[in-house]
Formats: C-alpha cells, sequence, structure tokens
C-alpha cells in the first residue's frame, strides 16, 4: 500500500511538473502557442455552440408543446405533411370542407376513446379599448373544454364558466401581448373592450407563451371567447376550423385515430372506396420532424468542428514533438535515475491532455459569450449546460490524448544514454 502511494505521489509529481513546464513553454513562444491551439479552440467552439443551439430548439418546441399536450390530435382541412410517397396536393385539400361543430358534437357523443375534445373556431377582428387598437391579431372561439385539451395558462382573472359557454356571455380572455397593446399598464379585468362593433368584458389575461416552431396558433397575439358568443362576432360556419382531442390514457393509440376517422367517415357519409377528405393531424409529426433537424444541424456541427478539431490535433502532435525533442537531455536523465517507460508516456500525454484543454477551455468561454450576447431572446433562449461544457472538455482532452500519443510514445521509447548526450 505504501509502495503504490509512493509511485502515485512519483506520477502526480510528475505529470504536474510536466504541465506546468508545457505552459511555461507556451508562455515563451506565444506565436506557436496560438497556431497550436487555435485550431482546438474553434472545434470547440463549433461543437459546443452547436449542441448548444440545438437545446435551445429542443427548449423552443417543448415550450410550443407546452399549449399541446404531445398526445393531442386535430381534425382539419389540410394535413402536416403528405403521405409517404405521395406529394402534397393541396389543390385537392383546398376543395374539402371545413370541420364543423355538428361534427364535433357527433364526435364527442359517439367515440369512446376520447379524453377530452373542443371545436375550434377563428376570424381576424380589430380589437379596440378606447384609443388603443390591436389589428394583428386574430379571435380564437373555442368550446368549453379547450383548456383540457390547450392547457391554458392564465396568469389574470379566470377561464370561461360553463354558463358563459352555454348563455352567450360577451367575455374575453386576452392573449398577453395583445393586453399590453392594449392597456399598456392599466390593469385589464373587467375593461369593456370593443372586438369588432361588439362590447366584451375582459375576464383574464394569458400568460406570455412567446416565440414556437411548432405553436400551432399563436397564443400571445389572440383572444378568447365563448364558442356560443363568437356567432355574433363573424359567420363561424364558414371561419376557419378544426377540431381538437385527446385520448383516454389507456388507449392505444391506433386505435384512438382509427376509431376517429371511422366516425369522421361515418358523418360526412363516404363510400369505402372514398378517400378521406378530412385530415388526423398528430404532434408527433412535428416531433419527427424536429428531430430530424436536429440530426442535420448536430451533424454539420460536427463536420465543420471535426476539421477545426482535425487541424488542432496536428498542431498539439507538433507542439508536443518540439517539446520532446526539446527535453531529450531530461528525458534520458529521468529514465537513468529510474523512471519506467509508463511514467514517460503519461507525463506526455497529460501534457498534450493539458495543452488541448486550455484550447478547449478558450473555446467554451466564447461559447459563453455568445450566450451572453444572445441572452433575452425568448425565441432561441440559448443557455450553455454544464453537460455541454463537460462533453467540449472531454472532446478536447481525448483529442489531446490521441494527437499527443505518438510524441509520448517516442519519448517514452528513447535510449537513456543517446538521450543525455543529444545535442
Amino acid at each position: 500500500m505504501v509502495t503504490f502511494y509512493r509511485k502515485f505521489k512519483m506520477i502526480l509529481r510528475l505529470i504536474t511538473g510536466s504541465i506546468i513546464f508545457a505552459f511555461a513553454s507556451l508562455k515563451g513562444d506565444r506565436f506557436r502557442t496560438f497556431l497550436s491551439l487555435f485550431g482546438v479552440t474553434i472545434g470547440i467552439f463549433s461543437i459546443v455552440t452547436v449542441f448548444t443551439a440545438i437545446d435551445a430548439l429542443k427548449t423552443n418546441v417543448e415550450g410550443g408543446l407546452q399549449s399541446f399536450g404531445s398526445t393531442t390530435v386535430y381534425i382539419q382541412m389540410f394535413p402536416f405533411a403528405p403521405e409517404e410517397g405521395e406529394e402534397f396536393k393541396w389543390w385537392e385539400f383546398r376543395s374539402r370542407p371545413l370541420p364543423k361543430y355538428e361534427e364535433y358534437m357527433f364526435l364527442r357523443n359517439n367515440s369512446k376513446t376520447i379524453e377530452a375534445i373542443s371545436f375550434f373556431t377563428s376570424a381576424n377582428i380589430t380589437i379596440k379599448y378606447k384609443r388603443n387598437s390591436f389589428a394583428d391579431g386574430f379571435v380564437t372561439a373555442p368550446t368549453y373544454d379547450w383548456n383540457k385539451v390547450a392547457n391554458i395558462e392564465i396568469e389574470q382573472g379566470r377561464y370561461f364558466s360553463l354558463h358563459e359557454t352555454q348563455a352567450s356571455i360577451s367575455v374575453v380572455i386576452l392573449g398577453y401581448e395583445v393586453a399590453q397593446n392594449l392597456f399598456r399598464g392599466e390593469e385589464p379585468l373587467d375593461k369593456i373592450i370593443k372586438l369588432g362593433n361588439s362590447n366584451t368584458r375582459v375576464i383574464g389575461v394569458m400568460k406570455k407563451a412567446g416565440e414556437s416552431i411548432v405553436n400551432i396558433y399563436d397564443t400571445d397575439n389572440s383572444v378568447l371567447v365563448p364558442y356560443s358568443y363568437a356567432g355574433t362576432l363573424f359567420n363561424t360556419k364558414r371561419a376557419n376550423s378544426m377540431i381538437c382531442l385527446t385520448p383516454k390514457e389507456n388507449v392505444l393509440r391506433d386505435e384512438f385515430i382509427q376509431e376517429i376517422k371511422l366516425l369522421m367517415r361515418s358523418i360526412r357519409r363516404l363510400k369505402p372506396k372514398q378517400k378521406d377528405n378530412f385530415a388526423v393531424n398528430e404532434m408527433t409529426f412535428l416531433l419527427d420532424s424536429t428531430k430530424q433537424i436536429f440530426s442535420g444541424i448536430s451533424l454539420a456541427g460536427w463536420v465543420i468542428g471535426g476539421f477545426s478539431i482535425l487541424i488542432g490535433g496536428f498542431g498539439i502532435a507538433n507542439i508536443m514533438f518540439v517539446s520532446v525533442k526539446e527535453r531529450t537531455n531530461l528525458i534520458g536523465i529521468q529514465k537513468a535515475l529510474g523512471a519506467k517507460k509508463y511514467t514517460i508516456l503519461t507525463q506526455f500525454l497529460a501534457e498534450a491532455a493539458a495543452l488541448a484543454l486550455a484550447g478547449g477551455a478558450i473555446g467554451i468561454f466564447f461559447v459563453f459569450m455568445v450566450v451572453l450576447a444572445t441572452r433575452g431572446n425568448e425565441a432561441f433562449p440559448m443557455q450553455l449546460s454544464i453537460y455541454n461544457i463537460i462533453r467540449g472538455l472531454m472532446i478536447s482532452s481525448i483529442i489531446g490524448i490521441v494527437a499527443g500519443f505518438i510524441p509520448a510514445y517516442t519519448a517514452a521509447n528513447l535510449n537513456p544514454v543517446e538521450a543525455i548526450n543529444a545535442k
């Protein structure tokens, strides 16, 4: 045990001394240091930036999915994407009938697999309060269970009551941006605003959702009114509409989708040979699409960073060969005093790893500066995670060890007599 401790202490002392010597050498020839570490720095910067960007994209996607559960299904005119092997025949999809309230009621009354269902229609209407107006938003008119399908988060006030949705009461819930533009710091609750020409009482304000690449609709720039009240604001028969559904927990996905399609074909009286004239869209498609995007970005990052790291690896190898050359006499003395091959090998591998880690640390520092520069961008919330820092440092240290192996092996196999007498 004592012998092992002594050997470990000796190796640790040699490695520490080697690292100190390495950084002293780097300080002495700064231009060579810059050239040696530049490739590793750029490579780690590229790879860790890509990892951080992918994490930001995932956060963005997850934020968008928070407003619609990943199990939510949408019945619409247009599919999210054409079936495999087919083209997107938009001219055919455009001729399809819009989902109807009667179809929503039919699904609600006859389905055995649905947990929650809501009918949704929307139209653009100018929203006014006193002299302030908001023309960029739209009115969303869902049925009562919308909060169960869309997971509405109310920051101020409350959601609709069942009575308000059934009795066509003129109440509205504002999106965050709509409330900010109309009231500009004034308390919005219980105020009367105009939706088109109709006076409507504000009962709530939704929590800010921010931007997301998978938002089905822009919550922040919309307002919610009960579907029963929407008929006084616009023609709900011709407005954009869809039916949103979520399955029961114990129901298989395929069983759920199949039942929905059968019920929709039944109410639309489609014959067995006729194609569906509706689309059943799933959030899983968006998830799969974003995974492909992440994979492509990650591959590009590895390619760009890989070339830089390869160049940096050659730089590390070069500086290690120079280090071996400059310290040949010292290596000979160490071996003459009894230093083993593995001791010399470990010493130079640690030196190479330390050099690469220095380059990697600088690259990660630059990533941190990029993250600081983009802070506050809610659409792309970049954060440098501990995991990505450790991953970047691990990659740089491995590159250093690989690049420094041949110089270290050369040093470990020097003949002590020849090394001492080398000039």
